[in-house]
């Protein structure tokens, strides 16, 4: 069995994403990872290019125009997937400001294992843990979404769905996915307060156009934590080993109010349904469970 972990950066410096703890997160169990670098405004590429010998680095240029929906993101995902050599089994997909736990690797691994020769699954699902504010607290709120895609088939009519967040075959054809005992760790609501609103002025170009930004996003240099409506709790589990160092140099304060446990009555609902019966209402699911 051959994996090749793929991912997409650019300006992971400038904008404090983990990209770096996020490939080395996979790198036990892959045989090659290929990143497409974006043109950046910083060392990211030169970063990338050090982490280890096992990384592949394709330099690319992200199309400006795409400004609907986060396609650009897509985009890039696809640029690394395709570049992936055919003799791979899987591929082991991994955001910039995504990492696995150690502890999840061989749970991982012996998935693939198990399903290699199961053609009918067409990847393996992953349950999620959503940060926010800081590395302490996890965020609650209804909208984050539960699980996602990421080893998928070597399989090139796969492509990355919509801004990136799964995959599909066509747009109306969700991929067959086997649910893993694996968490994925998502920090992209963890980080420096102006890396972060740093990173959202810059993210908000492909999905609004400028005048819809003018109007309704935030001219303030650092991101508000504390505005925000976010039911938290407390993290009591262990980061990846590979976040330690970062986890340790954290300079911001975050004092959240946990007595919100709820968004909305909305969302105190919709949990409540989730909690006794498993089903979600309305939740987005862009797979099919096997």
């Amino acid at each position: 069995m051959k994996v090749c972990g793929f991912s997409f950066v650019r300006n992971g410096v400038k904008f404090d994403y983990p990209f770096e703890e996020a490939i080395r997160s996979i790198l036990p169990i892959c045989d090659e990872i290929i990143v497409a670098v974006g043109n950046s405004e910083d060392d990211t590429l030169a970063r990338v290019k050090a982490i280890d010998p096992k990384v592949r680095v394709i330099e690319t240029v992200w199309d400006e125009t795409l400004r609907e929906g986060g396609k650009v993101l897509a985009s890039e995902t696809n640029k690394a997937f395709q570049a992936i050599p055919s003799d791979y089994d899987w591929a082991f997909y991994i955001q910039g400001d995504e990492v696995v736990h150690e502890k999840y690797l061989p749970v991982i691994k012996k998935a693939m294992e198990d399903c290699l020769n199961q053609l009918k699954v067409e990847g393996l699902l992953f349950n999620y843990t959503h940060f926010f504010g800081s590395y302490d607290y996890v965020g609650l709120k209804y909208s984050w979404y539960r699980k996602e895609i990421r080893v998928i088939r070597n399989d090139k009519n796969i492509f990355s769905y919509k801004d990136a967040q799964g995959f599909r075959k066509t747009p109306n054809d969700k991929l067959k996915v086997k649910p893993i005992d694996a968490y994925m760790f998502h920090y992209g609501w963890a980080r420096e307060p102006e890396a972060l609103q740093g990173k959202e002025k810059s993210k908000v170009r492909f999905y609004h156009n400028d005048n819809w930004i003018s109007q309704n996003f935030s001219r303030s240099n650092k991101y508000e934590y504390d505005r925000m409506l976010e039911p938290i709790r407390k993290f009591s589990d262990t980061h990846p080993h590979v976040m330690k160092a970062r986890v340790e140099r954290k300079n911001w304060i975050f004092n959240p109010n946990l007595t919100l446990k709820y968004a909305s009555l909305k969302d105190k609902f919709k949990r409540h349904i989730g909690k006794w019966t498993g089903w979600y209402p309305g939740e987005y699911r862009n797979y099919k469970s096997l």
